[in-house]
């Protein structure tokens, strides 16, 4: 996922920051406990399309995947 729109993008729910998680495909959401899907490289940020974090998913550091 490109970093210049990752930084444009917030979570529709509570507009807070969003963090790229390279393996699952999705961006997540920590304040807001949600994943949203990426797919074919188009983030889907749709509440109803997002999954809920688990509590270890949530309570991982804040820290975003690096790409390369």
């Amino acid at each position: 996922m490109d970093t210049k729109l990752l930084e444009l993008l917030v979570c529709p729910v509570t507009k807070g920051p969003l963090i790229f998680n390279r393996e699952s495909q999705e961006l997540l959401s920590r304040s807001a406990r949600l994943a949203y899907p990426v797919r074919d490289g188009i983030p889907i940020l749709l509440e109803h399309e997002a999954r809920p974090l688990t509590d270890d998913e949530a309570a991982r550091p804040n820290a975003p995947t690096p790409q390369p």
